[in-house]
Protein backbone atom coordinates (compact mmCIF):
# COMPACT_ATOMS: atom_id res chain seq x y z
CA UNK A 1 0.00 0.00 0.00
CA UNK A 2 2.66 2.41 0.71
CA UNK A 3 4.75 1.78 -2.41
CA UNK A 4 1.30 2.66 -4.10
CA UNK A 5 0.31 5.38 -2.33
CA UNK A 6 4.59 7.13 -3.39
CA UNK A 7 3.42 6.38 -6.91
CA UNK A 8 0.33 8.10 -6.59
CA UNK A 9 2.11 11.22 -5.14
CA UNK A 10 4.34 10.77 -8.04
CA UNK A 11 2.31 10.82 -10.69
CA UNK A 12 -0.13 13.67 -9.07
CA UNK A 13 3.22 15.48 -9.07
CA UNK A 14 4.35 14.90 -12.93
CA UNK A 15 0.82 15.94 -13.71
CA UNK A 16 1.17 19.23 -11.56
CA UNK A 17 4.28 20.12 -13.31
CA UNK A 18 2.80 19.35 -16.57
CA UNK A 19 -0.26 21.69 -15.87
CA UNK A 20 1.84 24.94 -14.69
CA UNK A 21 4.20 24.34 -17.95
CA UNK A 22 2.65 27.41 -20.11
CA UNK A 23 1.33 26.29 -23.62
CA UNK A 24 3.88 26.33 -26.73
CA UNK A 25 3.53 29.30 -28.50
CA UNK A 26 2.89 29.90 -32.54
CA UNK A 27 5.58 31.40 -33.93
CA UNK A 28 4.30 33.77 -37.03
CA UNK A 29 6.93 35.64 -39.01
CA UNK A 30 6.17 38.82 -40.63
CA UNK A 31 8.37 40.51 -43.26
CA UNK A 32 7.80 44.29 -43.49
CA UNK A 33 9.05 46.92 -45.57
CA UNK A 34 11.38 49.17 -43.49
CA UNK A 35 9.40 52.18 -42.91
CA UNK A 36 6.86 49.95 -41.04
CA UNK A 37 9.57 48.94 -38.51
CA UNK A 38 8.24 51.13 -35.11
CA UNK A 39 4.72 50.43 -35.97
CA UNK A 40 4.68 46.60 -36.69
CA UNK A 41 6.59 46.29 -33.32
CA UNK A 42 4.48 48.40 -31.23
CA UNK A 43 1.28 46.26 -33.49
CA UNK A 44 3.11 42.77 -32.48
CA UNK A 45 3.85 44.08 -28.55
CA UNK A 46 -0.05 44.48 -28.92
CA UNK A 47 -1.31 41.45 -30.32
CA UNK A 48 0.78 39.54 -28.20
CA UNK A 49 -0.59 40.72 -25.48
CA UNK A 50 -4.05 39.84 -26.74
CA UNK A 51 -2.72 36.62 -28.04
CA UNK A 52 -0.61 35.31 -25.73
CA UNK A 53 0.20 31.90 -27.82
CA UNK A 54 2.04 33.75 -30.14
CA UNK A 55 5.52 34.67 -30.45
CA UNK A 56 6.24 37.32 -33.63
CA UNK A 57 9.24 37.55 -35.36
CA UNK A 58 10.02 40.19 -37.52
CA UNK A 59 12.04 40.52 -40.44
CA UNK A 60 12.48 44.63 -41.72
CA UNK A 61 13.83 45.58 -44.94
CA UNK A 62 12.86 47.03 -48.37
CA UNK A 63 10.11 45.40 -49.91
CA UNK A 64 11.90 44.36 -52.84
CA UNK A 65 14.55 42.87 -51.43
CA UNK A 66 11.84 40.97 -49.30
CA UNK A 67 9.87 39.63 -52.08
CA UNK A 68 13.02 38.17 -53.83
CA UNK A 69 13.37 36.24 -50.12
CA UNK A 70 9.81 34.99 -50.40
CA UNK A 71 10.60 34.07 -54.01
CA UNK A 72 13.31 32.61 -53.07
CA UNK A 73 11.90 30.63 -50.18
CA UNK A 74 12.61 32.40 -47.01
CA UNK A 75 10.01 30.83 -44.76
CA UNK A 76 7.51 33.46 -43.65
CA UNK A 77 4.02 33.70 -43.20
CA UNK A 78 3.05 37.63 -43.93
CA UNK A 79 4.02 39.79 -46.01
CA UNK A 80 3.48 44.21 -45.20
CA UNK A 81 5.19 45.98 -48.26
CA UNK A 82 5.43 49.56 -49.28
CA UNK A 83 3.57 49.62 -52.75
CA UNK A 84 1.85 47.61 -54.76
CA UNK A 85 4.35 46.08 -57.37
CA UNK A 86 6.12 43.62 -54.95
CA UNK A 87 3.27 42.20 -53.63
CA UNK A 88 2.24 41.61 -57.33
CA UNK A 89 5.06 39.63 -57.99
CA UNK A 90 4.24 37.32 -55.08
CA UNK A 91 0.51 36.83 -56.44
CA UNK A 92 1.33 35.81 -59.68
CA UNK A 93 3.92 33.44 -58.17
CA UNK A 94 1.06 31.81 -56.52
CA UNK A 95 2.63 32.07 -53.40
CA UNK A 96 -0.26 34.23 -51.63
CA UNK A 97 -2.99 32.52 -49.66
CA UNK A 98 -4.93 35.98 -49.33
CA UNK A 99 -5.95 38.59 -51.38
CA UNK A 100 -3.65 42.06 -50.58
CA UNK A 101 -5.84 44.68 -48.60
CA UNK A 102 -4.48 48.11 -47.94
CA UNK A 103 -3.87 48.99 -44.30
CA UNK A 104 -2.33 52.29 -44.83
CA UNK A 105 -1.10 55.34 -47.05
CA UNK A 106 1.54 57.29 -46.63
CA UNK A 107 3.36 60.54 -48.65
CA UNK A 108 6.57 61.85 -49.12
CA UNK A 109 8.56 64.33 -47.63
CA UNK A 110 12.24 65.93 -48.03
CA UNK A 111 14.73 65.56 -45.50
CA UNK A 112 17.81 67.70 -44.72
CA UNK A 113 20.63 67.68 -41.73
CA UNK A 114 19.08 69.51 -38.38
CA UNK A 115 21.96 72.03 -39.71
CA UNK A 116 21.03 72.16 -42.90
CA UNK A 117 23.84 72.93 -44.48
CA UNK A 118 22.84 73.98 -48.14
CA UNK A 119 20.00 76.08 -46.49
CA UNK A 120 17.24 73.80 -48.40
CA UNK A 121 13.73 75.16 -47.09
CA UNK A 122 11.73 73.94 -50.70
CA UNK A 123 11.40 70.92 -52.94
CA UNK A 124 12.41 73.50 -56.14
CA UNK A 125 15.96 73.60 -54.57
CA UNK A 126 16.54 69.51 -55.30
CA UNK A 127 17.70 71.45 -58.75
CA UNK A 128 20.38 73.85 -57.37
CA UNK A 129 24.18 73.08 -58.78
CA UNK A 130 25.97 71.55 -56.15
CA UNK A 131 23.62 69.90 -53.96
CA UNK A 132 24.35 66.37 -52.70
CA UNK A 133 20.99 64.55 -52.79
CA UNK A 134 20.18 61.23 -51.29
CA UNK A 135 17.81 58.73 -52.85
CA UNK A 136 16.73 54.76 -52.87
CA UNK A 137 17.76 52.79 -54.90
CA UNK A 138 16.05 51.84 -58.32
CA UNK A 139 13.75 48.69 -57.86
CA UNK A 140 12.77 50.20 -53.75
CA UNK A 141 9.39 51.50 -53.78
CA UNK A 142 9.94 55.04 -52.10
CA UNK A 143 11.90 55.26 -55.12
CA UNK A 144 9.38 55.22 -57.67
CA UNK A 145 7.41 57.45 -55.76
CA UNK A 146 10.26 59.34 -55.54
CA UNK A 147 10.80 59.89 -59.22
CA UNK A 148 6.96 60.26 -60.19
CA UNK A 149 7.24 63.08 -57.68
CA UNK A 150 10.27 64.32 -59.19
CA UNK A 151 8.35 64.46 -62.77
CA UNK A 152 5.83 66.54 -61.11
CA UNK A 153 8.11 69.08 -59.90
CA UNK A 154 9.21 70.60 -63.17
CA UNK A 155 10.49 70.23 -66.82
CA UNK A 156 12.82 67.90 -68.23
CA UNK A 157 15.81 70.48 -67.83
CA UNK A 158 13.97 70.53 -64.26
CA UNK A 159 14.80 66.87 -63.53
CA UNK A 160 17.83 66.45 -65.33
CA UNK A 161 19.55 69.23 -62.73
CA UNK A 162 17.90 67.15 -60.08
CA UNK A 163 19.47 63.72 -60.63
CA UNK A 164 22.60 65.29 -61.89
CA UNK A 165 22.94 65.99 -57.65
CA UNK A 166 22.40 62.49 -57.08
CA UNK A 167 25.56 61.54 -54.94
CA UNK A 168 24.60 57.76 -53.61
CA UNK A 169 21.62 55.01 -54.16
CA UNK A 170 20.39 53.39 -50.88
CA UNK A 171 18.81 49.99 -50.28
CA UNK A 172 16.14 51.49 -48.69
CA UNK A 173 14.34 54.39 -46.86
CA UNK A 174 16.10 53.98 -43.71
CA UNK A 175 19.68 53.94 -44.99
CA UNK A 176 18.79 57.48 -46.63
CA UNK A 177 17.13 58.54 -43.50
CA UNK A 178 20.17 57.50 -41.73
CA UNK A 179 22.66 59.33 -43.85
CA UNK A 180 21.21 62.61 -43.89
CA UNK A 181 21.03 62.40 -39.86
CA UNK A 182 24.64 61.64 -40.05
CA UNK A 183 25.21 64.46 -42.39
CA UNK A 184 26.32 62.37 -45.23
CA UNK A 185 23.97 64.15 -47.41
CA UNK A 186 22.67 67.70 -48.04
CA UNK A 187 18.81 66.22 -49.22
CA UNK A 188 16.59 62.97 -49.14
CA UNK A 189 13.43 61.93 -49.85
CA UNK A 190 11.31 59.70 -47.20
CA UNK A 191 7.87 58.59 -46.09
CA UNK A 192 6.42 61.10 -43.68
CA UNK A 193 6.37 58.07 -41.37
CA UNK A 194 9.98 58.10 -40.66
CA UNK A 195 10.65 61.43 -38.86
CA UNK A 196 9.05 59.54 -36.00
CA UNK A 197 11.92 57.29 -35.81
CA UNK A 198 15.02 57.31 -33.47
CA UNK A 199 16.71 59.76 -35.80
CA UNK A 200 14.10 62.55 -35.71
CA UNK A 201 15.95 64.70 -33.73
CA UNK A 202 18.81 65.24 -35.94
CA UNK A 203 17.04 65.96 -39.11
CA UNK A 204 14.73 68.81 -40.49
CA UNK A 205 11.42 67.96 -42.56
CA UNK A 206 9.75 69.88 -45.20
CA UNK A 207 6.00 68.53 -46.64
CA UNK A 208 5.75 68.42 -50.08
CA UNK A 209 3.67 71.09 -52.41
CA UNK A 210 0.08 70.34 -51.80
CA UNK A 211 -0.66 70.66 -55.66
CA UNK A 212 1.25 67.43 -55.96
CA UNK A 213 -0.32 63.57 -55.40
CA UNK A 214 1.83 60.83 -55.03
CA UNK A 215 -0.27 58.35 -53.63
CA UNK A 216 1.68 55.17 -51.40
CA UNK A 217 0.05 52.53 -50.40
CA UNK A 218 0.71 49.61 -48.01
CA UNK A 219 -1.13 46.13 -48.81
CA UNK A 220 -0.55 43.49 -46.40
CA UNK A 221 -1.37 39.70 -47.44
CA UNK A 222 -0.65 35.92 -45.76
CA UNK A 223 1.46 33.74 -47.53
CA UNK A 224 0.34 30.28 -49.24
CA UNK A 225 3.34 28.42 -47.46
CA UNK A 226 2.18 29.75 -43.62
CA UNK A 227 1.89 26.89 -41.15
CA UNK A 228 -0.12 29.02 -39.26
CA UNK A 229 -2.43 30.65 -41.69
CA UNK A 230 -5.11 31.39 -38.96
CA UNK A 231 -3.35 33.18 -36.62
CA UNK A 232 -1.50 34.74 -39.60
CA UNK A 233 -5.52 36.25 -40.04
CA UNK A 234 -5.87 36.98 -36.77
CA UNK A 235 -2.47 39.34 -37.37
CA UNK A 236 -3.83 41.22 -40.55
CA UNK A 237 -7.31 41.47 -39.27
CA UNK A 238 -5.90 43.56 -35.99
CA UNK A 239 -4.10 45.81 -38.21
CA UNK A 240 -6.83 46.59 -39.80
CA UNK A 241 -8.83 47.17 -36.89
CA UNK A 242 -9.47 50.55 -34.83
CA UNK A 243 -6.98 49.55 -32.54
CA UNK A 244 -4.37 48.72 -34.75
CA UNK A 245 -5.24 51.60 -37.30
CA UNK A 246 -4.92 53.99 -34.39
CA UNK A 247 -1.17 52.27 -33.42
CA UNK A 248 -0.08 53.47 -37.08
CA UNK A 249 -1.33 56.68 -36.85
CA UNK A 250 0.67 57.78 -33.69
CA UNK A 251 3.73 56.79 -35.93
CA UNK A 252 3.14 58.57 -38.65
CA UNK A 253 0.95 56.64 -41.17
CA UNK A 254 -2.64 57.63 -42.56
CA UNK A 255 -5.33 55.92 -43.12
CA UNK A 256 -5.85 53.45 -46.41
CA UNK A 257 -7.30 55.51 -49.37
Amino acid sequence: MRTRSRLLKFFSAILFLAACQPAPQIQLTIFAAASLTEAFEELGAAFEHLQPDADLRFNFAGSTTLAVQILEGAPADIFAAADLAQMQSLEQAQLLHSDPQDFASNHLILIVPADNPSQITTFSQLAQPGLRLLLAAPGVPIREYSDQLIAQLGDANFQANVYANLVSEEESVRAVLSKIALGEADAGLVYASDINSAASDKILSIQMPTNIEVLIRYPIAALSSSSNLSLAAEFIAFTLSAPGQAILATWGFESAR
